[in-house]
């Protein structure tokens, strides 16, 4: 694929994003449509094969635009100007793929109104664009960081409006964006990757034209604090300010979602000067750690709120799907049962074992990182296994390891895969296909899951097998 034009590419990308563009405004995930769509009953509605095939098409040639330059982006600016190409149409669209955003400004306005949304639905409010969330999560609290419930507040008092409000969290993701490209050449430069590269894989990628941009998640503005605290530590490890700034930039990508966490430790051990040792944690990475841990207290104590977002992460657990492997586990169990007239629900079973298998690799990636070093690499896994061990998946949580990955990793056909794969799963008005295809989809899944696990117990055993000496030296 490295024989394309990349000029191609660039012109393939836009008409991707203009026909996506058209599909949003046909039927996106406009204020008032339906709540309960199904894939049928968009074919069937006003639009529907239209709506469908622009978004179809209009993805394919993203998709394709992205992939056939993975590894041979010409430039550093060549990639910016393309990727704000591709970025324009969804500037102006209504948003594509989910109705996070009006999620978003409903709990802004509860916030704004005094009400904890830790403690209370939006519908406590209620919220003036109520009829814009869907039932489920109506009732449920938010999920978000302190950083980011503050932020929604102030969004929803300037804007006064719902279209105001949608539009100014978009410049929220722009925002997040235009940090992510900032800091990932100093990342990527550090880990002695081509920074052209890093730039192309993370932000051309068909998931943030389309979610984080058009769709306004606040996963945009996470990943481009996280980014920056990465890249500042990279760029000034051992010295006292630089690990402060990065720990605090760390901090705050955490309250606004508090997976973020997940790379402070790994980010410890990168603020180390020299080898690895418990004295030099202690010196240098102290400094990463007590910034981030402050920088979340003090915002959560800021905003007048608690710790409620941590039992809001719970919430996610509503929702099957099987692109969560846990989740597909345990609907396969499930599957297996009713064969022999068992009815079992085993999935508490399964994402509770998730959750205890997340927390043994995340400890087992972080003394990998001090025996082998690379600690932004372990960081992109840590944030790969926090993806792939929680109950619930959406395409735009992959952008999470996807942009360390793409500045940390020699090999990038497998997190491209992944991200490939997810730019098709949710279609333009945000009904997520993965509802509608359990079978096969989980039983798939669980399949994938037992290749991935043998693969790599097979892997840790070629590894620790001994290397036979050379009979023919002296």
């Amino acid at each position: 694929m490295s024989g394309v034009p990349h000029h191609l590419s660039r012109w393939i990308g836009l008409a991707g994003s203009v026909l996506l563009a058209v599909a949003a405004y046909l039927g996106g995930a406009l204020p008032h449509a339906d709540l309960r769509p199904t894939p049928v009953s968009i074919w069937q509605g006003p639009n529907g094969p239209l709506v469908i095939g622009l978004w179809l098409v209009g993805t394919a040639l993203l998709a394709w635009a992205w992939w056939s330059l993975r590894d041979s982006a010409p430039s550093t600016r060549w990639v910016l100007v393309t990727v704000a190409l591709w970025l324009l149409p969804m500037l102006v669209t209504p948003p594509l793929g989910s109705r996070d955003a009006y999620a978003y400004a409903c709990q802004g306005a509860s916030y704004s109104a005094g009400i904890n949304p830790y403690e209370q639905g939006v519908a406590a409010l209620p919220c003036p664009w109520l009829d814009t969330i869907s039932y489920i999560w109506r009732d449920t609290p938010a999920p978000y960081g302190p950083l980011f419930v503050v932020l929604s507040g102030a969004v929803v008092s300037a804007a006064g409006s719902l279209a105001g409000s949608v539009a100014l969290f978009r410049l929220l993701a722009v925002a997040g964006v235009a940090l992510t490209a900032w800091a990932l050449p100093v990342l990527a430069r550090r880990c002695g990757v081509p920074p052209q590269r890093a730039l192309w894989l993370a932000l051309a990628c068909p998931l943030v034209p389309v979610h984080l941009v058009s769709g306004a998640h606040n996963d945009a503005l996470m990943v481009g604090l996280l980014t920056a605290g990465l890249a500042v530590v990279a760029a000034r490890p051992g010295r006292p300010l630089p690990l402060l700034a990065g720990g605090l930039l760390l901090g705050l990508a955490a309250a606004v979602k508090v997976t973020a966490l997940v790379v402070v430790p790994f980010a410890a051990l990168a603020a180390i000067a020299g080898p690895y040792r418990v004295r030099a944690l202690a010196r240098d990475g102290a400094w990463v750690v007590g910034a981030a841990v402050t920088a979340v207290v003090a915002v959560t104590l800021a905003a007048g709120l608690d710790f409620g977002f941590i039992s809001g992460l719970e919430q996610g657990g509503l929702v099957v799907a099987w692109t969560s492997p846990p989740t597909a586990v345990g609907q396969t169990a499930g599957y297996v049962a009713a064969l022999f007239g068992a009815h079992i629900d085993a999935l508490p079973v399964t994402r509770g074992i998730a959750v205890v298998v997340l927390v043994a690799v995340l400890v087992w990636l972080w003394f990998r990182a001090l025996r082998r070093g690379e600690p932004f690499w372990h960081a992109g896994l840590a944030l790969t296994a926090t993806v792939a061990l929680s109950p619930l998946f959406h395409p735009w949580y992959w952008m999470w390891p996807l942009t360390v990955l793409a500045a940390t990793a020699r090999r990038t056909g497998w997190f491209s895969l992944v991200a490939l794969v997810s730019s098709f799963l949710v279609l333009a008005d945000g009904t997520g296909l993965p509802r509608w295809t359990k079978m096969p989809g989980a039983p798939l899944m669980t399949l994938l899951v037992i290749v991935v696990v043998v693969r790599l117990v097979r892997s840790a055993r070629a590894a620790r097998r001994p290397v036979p000496a050379d009979r023919g030296a002296d």
